[in-house]
């Protein structure tokens, strides 16, 4: 089946929350071809994007599977929340993540500097913790490429986000975490040194992708960095807390 037929078909079950049969291998196993075919979807929605997530951050994952570096996708409006909202999920859910977000202003795509670990802190306005649910919107379970996320509109389910806090230099690349259902006594600890080593790195990664690819929003917005505490699997449902240390607290309601 050609990309074009397959990439509509995945538009459509992304568009109204459908499920379709997995898409083929050869496209998800090579991280350029599931990047490709990503970008191709995308091109498809009309909906508007707020911003951008980070997948494969955590090092351990990448060597796993093969990979020298992460990748980025479009988030769109229509799966942004509140903390608090619920969220419903599905057999093909693969879970919950726990991750630190910025807010970028704008001028970030108007600068002609090359983004460094000096000048990034003069493009963030706010910070704030999320809950990120990953999964597909086809019918296959696991994960044996980093293409099967990246392919699948990097695997992004919905965001919630907690209070944002106006941005200040922090040590942000060694707090720690949790995520807890205190109803089912799980209770999972997690660090932001995980996600890339620091989530900076992440966000500097997915600004310069963006510089790269000519990506203009012309507008704020989001860049979620990755998960601090790996993939959490919903096997209850109820209220799920997440916490960064500095940043304050996230909730999801999983039904």
């Amino acid at each position: 089946m050609e990309l074009e037929t397959l990439s509509k078909k995945l538009v459509k079950a992304f568009l109204k929350n459908k499920l379709i049969k997995p898409i083929p291998t050869k496209i998800s196993k090579n991280i350029t071809k599931a990047n490709e075919f990503r970008k191709l979807c995308e091109s498809k929605i009309r909906k508007e994007v707020i911003g951008f997530k980070a997948g494969g951050t955590a090092f351990p994952v990448l060597k796993k599977l093969k990979e020298k570096e992460p990748f980025y996708a479009s988030v769109y409006k229509h799966n942004f929340l509140r903390s608090g909202k619920k969220v419903k999920i599905n057999n093909y859910t693969l879970g919950m993540e726990l991750e630190v977000c910025y807010l970028i202003k704008k001028e970030f795509f108007y600068s002609n500097k090359k983004i460094s670990k000096k000048n990034i802190h003069k493009y963030i306005s706010y910070i704030a913790p999320c809950i990120e649910i990953v999964g597909y919107r086809q019918r296959k379970k696991g994960i044996k490429y980093l293409g099967d996320l990246s392919s699948d509109f990097g695997a992004n389910m919905k965001f919630l986000i907690g209070a944002k806090k106006k941005y200040k230099k922090i040590k942000i690349g060694n707090l720690k975490t949790n995520i807890n259902n205190k109803k089912y006594n799980i209770n999972i600890n997690g660090n932001t040194k995980t996600v890339y080593i620091n989530p900076l790195n992440s966000l500097r990664f997915v600004l310069i992708k963006l510089k790269k690819d000519k990506v203009n929003l012309n507008k704020d917005f989001y860049v979620f960095t990755g998960s601090t505490v790996g993939i959490i699997p919903l096997k209850f449902k109820g209220l799920y807390t997440g916490r960064i240390e500095k940043l304050g607290s996230v909730k999801a309601v999983i039904s």
